[in-house]
């Protein structure tokens, strides 16, 4: 296995243990592959949950503008829920693995078809 099969591993152990989920293999790679290199960068491959400009970051480059939602209190209100979800003292919140949850949550599953 390559290093991002490593990692999509890892983020389907933190999906079924750390937020009760069985992850849609399929989706999660594709979503891991879209995230782009970011995800072999330490600070890059997280989220960093109490900094209100990273979830800003989250909710413009993803949501709105890889995601096409229109702006409103609704997606910051999903980015908690998924925080929420992954657990707010989990110190390590990988991208791939919030963006796959937010993916879920709008149902826009086919935007990686």
């Amino acid at each position: 296995m390559g290093r991002r099969d490593d990692l999509i591993a890892k983020y389907a152990d933190d999906l079924k243990n750390k937020c009760g989920m069985t992850p849609d293999m399929d989706l999660l790679t594709k979503v891991t592959i879209g995230c782009g290199p970011a995800i072999y960068n330490a600070d890059a491959s997280t989220v960093a949950a109490g900094q209100e400009h990273e979830l800003e970051t989250v909710k413009n480059n993803f949501l709105v503008n890889k995601l096409g939602l229109a702006d409103g209190p609704q997606l910051m209100d999903a980015i908690n829920t998924a925080i929420e979800t992954y657990g707010r003292s989990e110190r390590n919140k990988y991208r791939a693995v919030i963006y796959y949850m937010l993916t879920k949550h709008f149902g826009k599953e086919g935007i990686y078809g």
